[in-house]
């Protein structure tokens, strides 16, 4: 058995896992400082209930073990849309119909805004990864068709940035209508994140940043 550590931060560790072809990746809190673990166990537990709910989908992890400190998820192969660059509209096509298939599911992903977590597969089809963020909403009521309809917005900036030409006119009026939760959220608690986790902690988890492109 191999190990690899992909990603230590503030809620833990990240690594891969490869016994022989069996290649999984494995999410442990208890490296997480205690003052920050009990969050770290609300993600994993959030990423527990939204891959258990998207087992019948394809282009997802499926979760594979749970337990109090750990999460052992499948391996999604495929490069980071950052890597990739992908500028066929039919990968676009693709990402919506994946992306609507979650949605009734009752699954919201929540951080699609950032490149690494779409991944573009060996075959040239998209993936979705790193469900930390995830919400699941089997009642699907308001806050979900908001949270869902910005998962669709942060899909379309991606496509802008790589195949602006190819948006449709339905889709260029999504992108210029932000939610109003979103447009709270960027002008009041977004700089104030911003502050805390890269001037105080030292923490980058920018948009479309390498540092996480190898977490699959």
């Amino acid at each position: 058995m191999s190990r690899t550590v992909l990603k230590t931060d503030l809620f833990g560790t990240v690594s891969r896992i490869e016994r022989g072809s069996d290649i999984r990746i494995l999410r442990d809190i208890s490296t997480a400082p205690v003052w920050t673990r009990w969050i770290a166990r609300r993600l994993m537990l959030r990423e527990a209930r939204a891959l258990g709910a998207l087992e019948s989908l394809p282009s997802c992890p499926k979760l594979l073990r749970q337990g109090r400190n750990t999460l052992e998820r499948s391996f999604v192969p495929g490069e980071p849309m950052y890597v990739a660059k992908p500028v066929d509209p039919a990968f676009y096509r693709q990402a919506k119909r994946l992306l609507f298939r979650m949605h009734r599911l009752s699954v919201s992903h929540n951080d699609l805004a950032k490149e690494p977590n779409i991944l573009v597969t060996p075959d040239g089809k998209p993936a979705f990864i790193d469900f930390q963020l995830a919400r699941h909403a089997p009642r699907r009521g308001r806050l979900f068709r908001i949270l869902a309809r910005e998962d669709l917005r942060h899909l379309l900036k991606h496509k802008r940035y790589y195949r602006a030409d190819a948006l449709t006119a339905r889709e260029k009026a999504i992108l210029a209508t932000p939610s109003p939760l979103s447009r709270v959220y960027m002008r009041t608690l977004k700089p104030v994140y911003n502050f805390v986790t890269r001037k105080l902690l030292g923490w980058a988890d920018r948009e479309g940043a390498g540092d996480r492109g190898a977490i699959r």
